[in-house]
């Protein structure tokens, strides 16, 4: 069961130099030779006064030749690089055997890991037989399960007489090593970063920054271009979207624009439909006299007719002014016909004067009319 309780530590510049290793692949071959043309290695093991050459590459070993540590070595050495081109351009490699170097592994608190190349430096009498002044070391933590707390650190070290006397004859040959390490516990060629070196400070050779620099700015660039793939078009998409939203904005001010002039022509049309339902209810005052004409007999004369409001008041004079009331009430357009005044008599013409108010019926029932102003 897995311990919840356990530290999680992130190792930041081993994140990035991983991240890097995968992000080689995008950099093409020929400007990768370019800035690092040595990718290969000699590997030089000491044997005695011989040292012994390997050629690496790729997880691949070759054996190249066997030295004398002295000048007929130096020349033979010289020779081998004139002939192969490849090893003028391969890193060195001094790796020590166990007469020359010892490791072992120790635990520590997990508190130490900050300091702890001081750390080792200030107990390794107590982890070893020598002295710190007497010998090369370095440390690395193995990536190993641990207990709570503690950490587990790989330690290798060399007499400093040793690895000075075959450092100076190594230098006197030709060779600068690029680092230092023990045959037991070799460094990983691939992952050069990530490994230890005996080699002192003092000793080590400088390297350029030129090629590094390139590297690093061709990588850079990379990742510069990844993101801009990866953000450019969501920016495009952004953009269109706001240029889309603009053009929607304005087309929703014009389609208010045009919602509320429709809503003013239903207005206007609602109510000239209600004029004309209105009008249409009612009789025309051509109509009215016809009717009034095709009733009244010819010795009824009328002296005074008034329309208003759907009522129709006629005065006139008529032998028998009685009779109006039943004639008009005969026809469909007057109904509830009445006299408004009492009937006189005129003594000069004998005709009875009349005042009579009847209510004209509507033509068309308003239920009848249609919106558009028409009948049903």
């Amino acid at each position: 069961m897995p311990n919840l309780n356990s530290t999680i530590n992130l190792d930041v510049k081993k994140f990035f130099r991983w991240w890097r290793r995968e992000l080689e692949f995008l950099v093409p071959e020929k400007i990768k030779r370019l800035v690092n043309e040595q990718q290969n290695f000699i590997i030089v093991h000491p044997e005695g006064n011989q040292l012994i050459l390997t050629y690496a590459c790729n997880g691949v070993t070759e054996p190249l030749v066997v030295l004398e540590r002295n000048a007929s070595g130096t020349a033979q050495y010289k020779t081998l690089l004139s002939k192969d081109d490849r090893l003028a351009k391969a890193n060195l490699i001094l790796r020590l055997t166990e007469q020359e170097a010892i490791q072992k592994e120790l635990a520590l608190p997990a508190a130490v890991k900050e300091n702890l190349y001081q750390v080792v430096a200030y107990e390794i009498d107590r982890y070893t037989p020598f002295q710190t002044e007497q010998v090369y070391f370095s440390v690395k933590v193995l990536d190993v399960e641990n207990e709570p707390g503690q950490i587990r650190v790989m330690l290798v070290l060399t007499p400093r007489e040793t690895l000075d006397a075959l450092y100076e004859d190594i230098k006197a040959m030709g060779m600068s090593p690029l680092f230092v390490d023990y045959d037991a516990t070799p460094n990983d060629l691939e992952q050069c970063y990530d490994g230890y070196n005996l080699l002192p400070e003092h000793l080590r050779e400088k390297t350029a920054n030129t090629p590094r620099l390139i590297y690093t700015a061709l990588i850079a660039t990379v990742l510069l271009l990844l993101g801009a793939v990866l953000v450019l078009p969501v920016w495009f998409e952004y953009q269109t979207v706001n240029a889309l939203q603009e053009k929607i904005a304005a087309i929703e001010k014009d389609a208010k624009g045009v919602k509320a002039l429709q809503m003013e022509i239903d207005a206007m049309i609602e109510e000239t439909q209600l004029l004309i339902a209105e009008k249409s209810t009612v009789p025309m005052v051509i109509d009215i006299l016809n009717t009034l004409s095709a009733l009244i007999k010819d010795d009824t004369w009328l002296a005074y007719a008034q329309y208003s409001d759907g009522h129709l008041q006629i005065q006139g004079e008529s032998p028998a002014a009685s009779t109006l009331i039943g004639v008009l009430e005969d026809s469909k357009l007057f109904d509830n016909a009445r006299f408004v005044s009492p009937v006189t008599q005129d003594k000069s013409s004998g005709q009875e004067r009349f005042q009579i108010t009847v209510d004209v019926t509507p033509t068309i029932a308003p239920s009848s009319i249609a919106p558009n102003g028409r009948r049903k």
